[in-house]
């Protein structure tokens, strides 16, 4: 019998509730900040410091970006 990695298709979109269980939660953590981060719109301004910026990028730069995920978790 082939293991459990080998037969999920490479794609992503049939990830296996063994694989799931394993993730670290750390790594979903990660995972779950990248899509709130990825959630709000650009606004032409960092979400954190609001220095000016494209219509594109939501953040100025990665300590912004996790100074706004620090903040949003202590205000939950």
């Amino acid at each position: 019998m082939e293991p459990t990695q080998d037969s999920v298709p490479d794609d992503g979109a049939g990830a296996s509730a063994t694989a799931t269980a394993t993730a670290s939660a750390p790594a979903t953590g990660t995972a779950m900040t990248a899509r709130t981060r990825q959630a709000l719109p650009p606004k032409g301004a960092c979400w954190y410091c609001d220095r000016p910026l494209d219509n594109v990028r939501r953040f100025c730069d990665k300590e912004c970006a996790d100074a706004f995920d620090e903040e949003k978790e202590f205000t939950r």
